[in-house]
């Protein structure tokens, strides 16, 4: 109880107050524009926050991240032009309803569901996370290794269609991860004589340039070229609304905690456990005909989904260390910087901290109603920004981010090549997930299997002589063998599509 006293006294301090504010009025912006996804939004955050005490720089991230994907909903239903990849999934039925003469239930729909969605992981988040962190106190160097290493196969594993493709990209982050000096041997790797190299590559380039770069370059080509119509006007947005989530509770409960458990599966995220719900709502529902004609069923399953899997992606997170998400990633990285260690350990040396960002994550959501119905009032002014006027603006914003981490230009360089290098592989459909959390991830990995082998003499049975370690390190085993089959069936079947075209 006086934990949660000591919490309560930290998040309503004005400063904490107002970034939240201010960050949600960001991530309004940055996820109504078509395009302009979450988690860029989190990455251009992340030089803001450099500055900050670790609580106002989690809420400003907890904020904008819940506030973009709510926004992500508005250009998705007034243009069909989904935000953010998590809004995907029901664009086409808010849409239509708005062609029905129902844009502004569409939109009301949407924020109460993403609203309650999101209040339902933080319930399960602050109940579970707790619980899982008393039973990973018990964890040594193997628990920890097999469970850095499953987390990073499960985001190969469903990262995409070609798990090839995301074993790529996690190694190009593995290799990201080993520049710089050993933290258990000392060796120096990868510096190329490079004397800033010594400590590594810091987070804040890496984050800026994977998403933020990458995302500009994408959007190059649409500079003064494409202009977004004008929106219709949204009248109403809460008409019938009630009625219609008290019809379909419990789809909208259900969805709920299905995102949660599948926002902290890592590599999950958002995007997909707004998938899966929307299919598994058409598969239970009594009118699976009606989906895809502007029902709005699958929009509460799907909305409610999205903002549950962000409270989800946290439980990991916070109690392992380990990225449920991107997002997420960018939150570690952020709290590491603070001189935070998320872990076990955290929820008693930093109790206060922890009940804190369930409160901020409670009041993050909350906020989506006002804020959100703002955004929703003022959504034809914000689509009507020129991208030739914002786009050179977000690249300006991510060079002095970059820089302001350690007043070196070699960060601002690393920002921009690993741009580039993530819009390639984004234009060959490798996904930038696996990467990103191998560079969080990495270290994790290398220090925890090194220590077991200095432990157990380089024996690598050993790794699997405790329960849990065994338990974690037989899943991760079969999560590659999952890839690998995954893999062979995939270049198979398309070598059989390719023969009969080569004998004709």
């Amino acid at each position: 109880m006086e934990a949660l006293q000591e919490a309560l006294g930290l998040v309503l301090d004005w400063q904490v107050l107002a970034v939240i504010v201010g960050a949600s009025m960001f991530g309004l912006f940055i996820g109504a524009i078509p395009g302009l996804t979450a988690t860029m939004a989190t990455a251009l955050l992340v030089p803001v926050t450099f500055f900050m005490d670790p609580l106002p720089a989690i809420g400003a991230i907890v904020s904008a991240t819940a506030m973009a994907i709510v926004a992500g909903d508005i250009p998705g239903a007034l243009l069909r032009i989904p935000g953010t990849p998590a809004s995907a999934a029901y664009t086409d039925e808010a849409y239509l309803m708005g062609r029905q003469g129902r844009i502004g239930q569409a939109l009301g729909v949407n924020l109460a569901c993403s609203v309650i969605g999101g209040v339902i992981g933080v319930a399960i988040l602050a109940f579970f996370a707790p619980l899982v962190a008393e039973f990973a106190i018990q964890f040594t160097s193997d628990e920890y290794f097999w469970l850095a290493l499953l987390g990073l196969s499960c985001a190969v594993l469903v990262s995409g269609s070609d798990p090839l493709k995301g074993a790529i990209s996690m190694l190009l982050g593995l290799l990201v991860s080993m520049v710089g000096m050993s933290s258990v041997s000392g060796q120096m790797r990868f510096i190329f004589g490079i004397p800033e190299l010594l400590s590594g590559i810091s987070i804040l380039p890496v984050l800026i340039g994977l998403f933020a770069v990458a995302e500009l370059l994408r959007r190059m080509p649409e500079i003064g070229r494409i202009s977004l119509p004008t929106p219709p006007p949204v009248k109403k947005p809460f008409e019938g609304v009630g009625g219609m989530l008290w019809k379909y509770k419990g789809g909208m409960a259900r969805s709920g905690i299905l995102g949660t458990l599948i926002g902290a599966l890592p590599g999950a995220g958002a995007d997909i456990a707004s998938w899966i719900s929307y299919a598994l709502a058409r598969r239970l529902s009594r009118t699976p005909e009606k989906f895809g004609t502007g029902h709005p069923e699958g929009l509460v399953s799907a909305s409610s989904a999205n903002n549950a899997a962000l409270s989800g992606a946290y439980i990991p997170a916070l109690v392992f260390g380990i990225p449920g998400d991107t997002i997420t990633a960018i939150i570690i990285g952020v709290l590491m910087m603070k001189g935070v260690t998320p872990g076990p350990d955290v929820f008693t040396t930093d109790a206060a901290l922890v009940n804190a960002i369930f409160i901020v994550f409670l009041l993050a959501n909350l906020l989506l109603l006002p804020l959100g119905l703002v955004a929703v009032r003022g959504a034809r002014h914000i689509l009507s920004v020129p991208s030739g006027v914002l786009y050179p603006l977000i690249l300006l914003f991510c060079i002095v981010g970059a820089y302001a981490a350690n007043n070196s230009m070699l960060d601002i360089w690393l920002m921009l090549g690993l741009g580039l290098l993530a819009y390639v592989m984004a234009e060959n459909d490798f996904p930038i997930g696996p990467m990103i959390l191998a560079v969080i991830l990495g270290p994790i990995v290398e220090g925890n299997f090194l220590r077991s082998m200095i432990k157990a003499n380089g024996d690598l049975l050993m790794l699997f002589e405790r329960p849990i370690a065994a338990t974690l390190g037989s899943l991760a085993l079969l999560v590659w063998v999952a890839i690998i089959v995954s893999t062979l069936w995939s270049m198979r079947r398309a070598s059989r599509k390719a023969t009969p075209s080569q004998s004709g």
